[in-house]
Formats: structure tokens, sequence, C-alpha cells
């Protein structure tokens, strides 16, 4: 099976073309966010949503950990997939696919720790997929995603073979060294935003390296 790769931290309906045209099967919309790059209007990720064709997919990178607020911002911005960067409640999922269900969920898990490995076993029961980053909730302004940052690979490695859905790999990835996270961690998916990113643009140089690699794989 090819491996997926997102990318994430879309700005314009320029760069998502360009990623499509360079493999990419889904493309990352990021909304408002405590820190980190990429956010976006909600009324611009409509637009580049409703432009992406299929079946290539469209996340919508959300902060929002109630049922109501994620349930709104899907509904303005009618995304394929919800990509949740922060922990939720168990009884939020069953709300979500009541109420959104043909959005697919894909929830973040920021790995730390071993503690991570159980936290994603449970997720795993409830989420589409699963989205492994580098982020830290646990800050008193939440890094969730786009630190450019790198983890424990091993950890990533263990998730994979615990949990029965795909896994994207995300976290400090760049054209030299997706090969061997591709090859130690052997997810789903690869995921990455900081490092095709040139001055705050989406770099095609870096992005035709990158992508080279990932579909070489």
């Amino acid at each position: 099976m090819p491996m997926r790769l997102k990318v994430c931290c879309i700005a314009s309906r320029e760069e998502a073309a360009l990623a499509i045209r360079y493999g990419a099967s889904a493309v990352g919309l990021v909304s408002a966010m405590p820190s980190g790059p990429g956010p976006i209007d909600e009324a611009l990720i409509a637009e580049i949503a409703a432009a992406v064709p299929p079946p290539v997919a469209t996340f919508l990178l959300t902060c929002a950990t109630s049922a109501a607020a994620i349930i709104d911002q899907v509904q303005r911005c009618r995304p394929s997939t919800v990509q949740l960067v922060d922990a939720v409640a168990p009884g939020v999922y069953a709300e979500l696919r009541l109420a959104i269900p043909a959005t697919r969920l894909v929830q973040v898990i920021h790995v730390q720790d071993e503690s991570s490995v159980a936290e994603a076993v449970e997720a795993s029961r409830h989420a589409d997929a699963l989205l492994l980053d580098s982020g830290n909730p646990k800050l008193a302004v939440k890094e969730l995603g786009g630190t450019g940052r790198a983890h424990d690979w091993r950890l990533s490695r263990c998730i994979v073979e615990a949990v029965g859905v795909p896994v994207f790999l995300a976290g400090g990835l760049n054209p030299g060294n997706v090969r061997e996270a591709m090859a130690t961690v052997r997810p789903f998916g690869i995921d990455v935003c900081s490092g095709l990113r040139s001055e705050g643009r989406l770099d095609e140089a870096k992005l035709a390296a990158f992508s080279a690699q990932v579909l070489a794989a």
C-alpha cells in the first residue's frame, strides 16, 4: 500500500493545488490555535475545502474540545475530516458521530512518554485514525502542533503496533529524515508542515524533495 502524504498548514487554494500536484492525498487547514504556525480564517478554510477535488481529503485542524463547538466549526468549514489536536472526553466522539456522520475523525496524540501508548489505544476505540505529533498540551499556552520537533519514534512504532486504525506520523519531519522515520515507525501516512515552508510559504523545492522520499517508500 503506498504511503499517504498529508501536507498541512495550507494557506491558499494555490498551495493546496501545489501539494496535490506533488502527490498529497490530504491537505491540512489550520483554524485558530493557542500557538504555532498556519492558522487561517474559517472563510478561507471553507473556500479551500470546497476547491479541493476528491478523493483528496481536507483536514480541518481544531483545538475545540466540546462537541457543540466542533460540530459548528465543521458545518461552517465543510471539510471531509476533522483533526482533533487536543484531547476530548469519550462522549464527544459519539456526539460527533451523530451530528456529522460523514466527517471522519482523526485524533492527535502528542507523544511524550510511555503513557502516550495507552492514550493512543484508548483514542483508537473512538477515532477513525490517529496522528502522532510532538506538541505539549500541558503547557500554560498549549503547543498543539507545528513545533518542528521530532519525538521518540520508537514510541510511535509501539502505537502503530498496538492500535487497529491508520496512524499518521508528524513532528519535525523534513526531506532529510523522513525515510528514517518511515522505516522506524511504519505509519499509514506522513504529515508535514514546518519542514516544507520557507518564510511562511510552501516551498516547492522542499515539497518536491520530501514527496520524492515519501512516494519512493
